[in-house]
């Protein structure tokens, strides 16, 4: 068997078409979303990230703007801005870069949010709608992302045994708690799950979203297995891009690391379990694209419900 790869790319794509025609629908009546990105410091993939996300508003039509703040900004100060987005009427949704520098406290500024501009669904009241099965929920764009792809490619999850691989808060819990939503039977592992690969061998649908780089093999999976791969390492020597990727990839691969010194890589090794999946998503291309497509729609959804409601 060798697995079919999932396009998240392509995926996305569809979704913000169908954010795009909501947009125009609602110009018509003088209702533009808009959402607020704010960043702290100059780390260059947070940069990138939020220009990425800046585009694609101005893509789809929606309004937007970004906030840079200088590394020391302080809590208070960062506070103090998310509280004049909240009382801004034409911002729908507020997002603050994560991680910010480590001398911020990300949870106070988290639930600083106004709930319903809380776009990225990190607030406890979204995650507590989450887990109730709300409809009202903003549902964190990762997970939401997922579950998308696994619909588009009409993936069964109902009566599915699925193993999440990973707790935090942005996806392992959230992504958990959808799938059990849509009827999945849901194991959540983590890095003191004992047995790891005969828990996850076990599973129709594998969600690796553990943080390391490729550590899921091919022994960690069973035969047929839908396997969605969170996670976003880098590879930077040829080793590694050997041993990691299959050998249709590898000449690529390569030639990323000459350009740049790495070339992205997931929490799961392609190259053995590509042999046992019957879907998998690429890094890149597969769940990150779904990432800020899910936004733009949350962002909507935010406009929606604040001003038309």
């Amino acid at each position: 068997m060798t697995a079919k790869i999932l396009n998240g790319a392509a995926v996305a794509q569809q979704i913000k078409q169908r954010v795009a025609t909501r947009v125009a629908e609602l110009a018509e009546r003088n209702l533009k979303p808009g959402l607020a990105v704010v960043i702290v410091g100059s780390d260059p993939a947070s940069q990138v990230y939020v220009g990425s996300k800046v585009k694609t508003c101005e893509a789809l039509g929606l309004y937007s703007e970004k906030h840079t703040l200088p590394e020391e900004t302080t809590t208070e100060q960062l506070l103090a801005l998310v509280e004049q987005l909240n009382q801004r009427d034409e911002i729908d949704g507020i997002l603050v870069q994560s991680p910010p520098p480590a001398h911020i406290n990300e949870r106070r500024i988290i639930e600083a949010i106004d709930p319903a501009k809380d776009v990225d669904g990190f607030h406890k009241i979204n995650a507590g709608l989450l887990m109730q099965g709300s409809s009202e929920a903003l549902i964190p764009c990762t997970p939401a992302g997922v579950i998308e792809m696994l619909d588009h490619y009409q993936i069964p999850i109902a009566g599915a045994n699925a193993v999440v691989i990973g707790r935090s808060d942005i996806v392992g819990k959230p992504m958990a708690m959808l799938l059990l939503h849509r009827h999945a039977t849901v194991t959540i592992c983590h890095s003191r799950t004992k047995n790891l690969p005969e828990v996850t061998r076990r599973a129709d649908i594998v969600i690796a979203a553990i943080g390391r780089k490729a550590m899921i093999t091919g022994d960690y999976i069973g035969e047929g297995a839908v396997v969605v791969d969170v996670g976003m390492n880098s590879a930077s020597t040829e080793e590694e891009v050997r041993h990691i990727f299959p050998d249709e990839e590898i000449p690529k691969r390569l030639e990323a690391l000459q350009k740049r010194g790495s070339t992205l890589v997931g929490d799961v090794e392609p190259r053995s379990v590509v042999e046992r999946a019957s879907y998998l998503t690429p890094v890149p291309g597969g769940v990150g694209p779904l990432t800020i497509a899910m936004l733009m729609q949350n962002t909507v959804k935010a406009a929606e419900r604040r001003r038309l409601l």
